[in-house]
């Protein structure tokens, strides 16, 4: 990431050699990656994947197609842009971003490697709703106990499976504990690097003994899950 680096400057054609490799490892998992009918940018992508393109082919495409209508959209939520912004574009000769503040501060305050398991997780699950052809309105996305990996089940009635629970939920807790906000580590054992941070665990926020009370819902969805600390979830008073 050019923030890690310290930059705070960087070109499109700088931009467009991890952005262009990102979206044809995509491209290899599902052939959706837009809601547009047609893109020239991604069929570029493809035609790298097939071998009828090179790579300096790919990136000048790039850098011509690819950060079309994307940069000037990347801070609108809705019709509204959203502040604060992390980035903006300079234009006139090469085209440039010039990182702001509070991008910096985000990877003062965001483990970097958290921060991309989180984007991963979000991306697999808009690209295999795409995918399933679900419609907005009846997508679920639920749980597997035992390997605690999020999955969306199709039409078909076989699973899609989507990302790592903890890297999702953590995109809204910040490596915090739901309950009493203390820090908790999301990476596996191997990865943890603090014993003072214990490592997070997944917990219903409704109890799952109130299934047989609510028949009508589906406690496993990952609108009834949070990451928390062992304490909460097991010790005295915990929710388990």
């Amino acid at each position: 990431m050019t923030a890690e680096e310290g930059k705070t400057q960087v070109t499109l054609p700088e931009l467009a050699v991890p952005y262009s490799h990102r979206l044809t490892e995509h491209l290899k998992r599902e052939d959706r990656q837009c809601t547009a009918p047609s893109s020239r940018f991604l069929s570029a992508c493809r035609a790298f994947n097939q071998g009828e393109i090179g790579k300096q082919k790919l990136i000048d495409k790039t850098v011509r197609l690819g950060f079309n209508n994307v940069l000037d959209a990347f801070h609108v939520v809705g019709r509204k842009e959203i502040q604060p912004s992390f980035f903006e574009e300079v234009r006139g000769g090469s085209r440039q971003v010039m990182l702001t503040d509070k991008l910096f501060e985000l990877k003062e305050q965001s483990e970097p490697e958290g921060l991309r398991k989180e984007v991963e997780a979000r991306w697999r699950l808009v690209e295999t709703a795409w995918s399933t052809e679900i419609p907005k309105k009846a997508l679920e996305v639920k749980r597997d106990s035992s390997s605690n990996q999020l999955y969306i089940e199709r039409s078909d009635r076989q699973r899609s499976n989507i990302a790592s629970c903890r890297d999702a939920l953590n995109g809204y807790q910040k490596g915090r504990c739901f309950y009493c906000f203390r820090a908790i580590a999301v990476g596996s054992k191997s990865e943890i690097a603090s014993e003072e941070a214990p490592q997070a665990e997944v917990d219903h926020f409704f109890p799952k003994m109130l299934e047989g009370a609510l028949p009508r819902l589906n406690l496993d969805g990952v609108w009834n899950l949070v990451l928390s600390c062992q304490s909460c979830n097991r010790g005295p008073g915990g929710k388990e």
